[in-house]
């Protein structure tokens, strides 16, 4: 059995789960911008805990979005970082997946649109099957809105939602009689389920090519836009140039800013 570590900041929740053999060690704290500081020590503090090492790892896999953008750099760096350091490959999955399969639970057949809370109105969203032991993608990561998936829905009405826009949008969220699972999120258990997969299933990458999922086409929209487009004045027709914290990222997926200046760290953990 592999020895791999899989972790996902894309929520508001950081989730990191680390199997050994048959023990499986699990740590949750604050996601988003918070974890850029604490994901690090605390991959070493779950490391520690296993009895092992960055180099005793057969790969890193991490969540790679759609989410909040300051949490998927985090955890695209982090990942990129701790693989580079230790010649290890990485195992990208699907955030949106993560909360699929932690909505499955046992269940040997499943059919669910996963949806994450996108902020300004918006959804992540994307559809997946499982059958015969693994899942397929219906419908790829996109952005949406309550509207566009009430239209969508109509003539394709859902089995299964799961997700925490569920619970943020409620009954703008047109689900009819689809079964619900509103606490569904991409935790640690879920994703290592997923990471295993990949990893039996050849999924695993270069480092160099685990990169994050964006899906929202302008992430670097001032706070001015925003303000515009609550009020419905709409949106200016050029979009403001990228800001110095958000980088330019918009509408293309690049290798993550700091991808390789996470390795200090986990060389002096070894």
């Amino acid at each position: 059995m592999a020895t791999l570590i899989a972790f996902d900041t894309a929520t508001e929740r950081m989730t990191i789960a680390l199997r050994r053999g048959d023990r499986v060690v699990a740590h949750e704290g604050e996601g988003g911008a918070r974890s850029s500081a604490t994901l690090i020590p605390a991959i070493l503090a779950l490391l520690g805990e296993a009895g092992i090492v960055i180099a005793d790892l057969d790969a890193i896999a991490f969540g790679r979005g759609p989410g909040a953008f300051t949490g998927l750099r985090t955890a695209c760096s982090v990942a990129q970082g701790l693989a580079f350091g230790a010649a290890k490959p990485g195992l990208p999955i699907d955030s949106l997946l993560a909360v699929a399969e932690d909505a499955r639970g046992d269940a040997a057949t499943m059919r669910v649109w996963a949806l994450i809370d996108a902020r300004m109105d918006q959804i992540y969203a994307a559809e997946y099957e499982h059958d015969a032991g693994r899942w397929t993608t219906r419908v790829a990561p996109f952005l949406t809105d309550c509207d566009a998936l009430a239209s969508r829905w109509r003539d394709d009405p859902p089995a299964a939602v799961a997700g925490n826009a569920i619970g943020v949008f409620s009954a703008r969220l047109a689900t009819a009689d689809a079964a619900l699972f509103p606490d569904a999120a991409p935790t640690a258990l879920a994703l290592l389920r997923l990471a295993e997969d990949a990893w039996t299933q050849g999924g695993a990458v270069d480092p160099a090519s685990a990169l994050p999922l964006y899906v929202r086409d302008n992430v670097a929209q001032t706070e001015a836009e925003r303000a515009a487009l609550r009020i419905g004045e709409g949106a200016p027709k050029e979009p403001a140039p990228p800001s110095r914290r958000e980088g330019s990222e918009a509408g293309r997926e690049q290798s993550c800013p700091a991808e390789r200046s996470a390795a200090a760290p986990p060389r002096r953990a070894r």
